[in-house]
This record gives C-alpha cells, structure tokens and sequence, in this order.
C-alpha cells in the first residue's frame, strides 16, 4: 500500500470513526495525527513510510476491534447518567416517604400480597397485571412510573425485571439490556440477578452483539455457577464457540 492510498484509506477511515460516538477523543485524534503525517510524507517512499503505515494499519485493527464493545459502554454510561439525575430529582421533590407496608413483605418475583392495601402495593399490583395480560405498553408504563414514585421499594427489583421482561416482549432490546444490567447491578445478592444477566445476553444476541452477549453468559457462570442458568448460560457460550 503507497503512502497516498494508505493516506486516503486513513482518510475514510477517520470520518467514519468521527461519527461512532463510542470512539473516544483521545483515539480519533490518535488516528487524525496518522493521517496527518501520511499526507505531509506522501510524495516520499522507502522502508521508513512503508513502516510507518503497517503500524498505524495495526493501530486501526484494534480500533475496530473495539468499535462494538465501546458502543455498548457508552449506552450503559448515558442510561446510568440518565438515571442518576432521575434520582437526585426525585430525592429533592419527595419531601415525604409513602407509609410502609404492613405485615410480611410478598415473595420476589410473586404477585404482591392480597391482603396488602397501601398505595405502593396498589399501583405495584396493577402493573404485575399488565405483565401477566402480556399487555407489554401497559406493563411498560405502569412498572415506569411506580420505580418513579417508589425507588427504594422493597419490590424495586422485582419491578425492574418485569419491565425489562416487558421491553424485550415489545421487541425494545437496547432497553431491555440496560434493564436488566440495573436488577444485576443493583441487586446483585437478589434471586433474579443471575436470570437478569442471562436475559441481557438474550437481548444482546437479538441485537447482533455476540461477543458483549458471551460476556454476559460468562459473567452467569463466573458469579452464580450455582444458579439455575449457569447451564443454560454455559449451552450458550458452546454455541456462539461454533458459529
């Protein structure tokens, strides 16, 4: 490759990454500055050009190795940035907590307790059956609105998965994934984190992210090798080893 092919390829090359917004400043200046010196050398040839373009080549390969994993970084950091400023908003205007529960708390993942008629446990009702009429819109709304409303529920996590649950049902699996990534990051010691993280790499594969949903699968075995996914996780990984 001459220096001015190498320089027009690099060229190409640059303004593709400049619109990747996952590519970080310091890597695209990194290969601005390539270009950059190719054109200022381009006229010229030798052992020293022909060096320097095998290494900036090498340089881009990792770039592009990189491309999808830093795409599904910099989703997570927005929705985590996203999610903080939610919470402090929501922490400024709620002057008052909602009155507690009464009697033992329903089970995680059940349908909440009959019996109990506080507010919370109201609205937290009328969502879980938007979840089991399959009415994903409904579920979607309703389980929005009572994380809203109640963020420090004892049923938050159970709330979380089913409007994950609901977002994949609609077919939204970038939300599904940042859902589920909040039940395991939230609530790592609860009993639906390790179905969380398998249900990420369910979403991810349905995006077309395989090697982020094989870090998912590994992270199932690696933390719950004791959990009732870790075989299935494990069925995954052997899968996405052969395709």
């Amino acid at each position: 490759m001459t220096s001015k092919h190498a320089s027009v390829w690099l060229a190409a090359l640059a303004l593709s990454l400049a619109s990747v917004a996952c590519v970080t400043p310091a890597e695209f200046r990194k290969v601005q500055k390539r270009v950059t010196d190719l054109e200022r050398g381009s006229g010229k040839s030798g052992d020293g050009d022909r060096t320097r373009i095998a290494d900036i080549g090498a340089q881009l390969d990792e770039i592009n190795r990189n491309i999808q994993e830093l795409q599904g970084r910099l989703e997570v950091v927005e929705h985590r940035t996203q999610e903080a400023l939610d919470e402090a908003r929501a922490a400024r205007s709620d002057a008052s907590r909602p009155p507690a529960t009464t009697g033992a708390p329903p089970e995680v993942g059940s349908a909440p307790a009959a019996g109990d008629a506080s507010q919370e446990m109201q609205d937290y009702r009328a969502a879980y059956a938007e979840w089991r009429a399959d009415n994903a819109a409904g579920c979607i709304d309703r389980f929005t609105k009572f994380l809203q409303t109640y963020p420090a529920s004892e049923n938050a996590d159970d709330a979380t998965y089913w409007l994950a649950d609901c977002y994949f049902k609609q077919g939204n699996f970038s939300a599904a994934v940042l859902r589920f990534d909040d039940v395991a990051r939230q609530y790592p010691k609860g009993n639906k984190a390790a179905d969380a993280l398998y249900r990420q790499g369910e979403a991810l594969l349905r995006m077309g992210h395989a090697k982020a949903a094989g870090n998912a699968f590994e992270k199932v075995l690696r933390d719950y090798p004791s959990s009732a996914r870790a075989p299935e996780a494990k069925r995954q990984l052997d899968l996405l080893k052969t395709s």
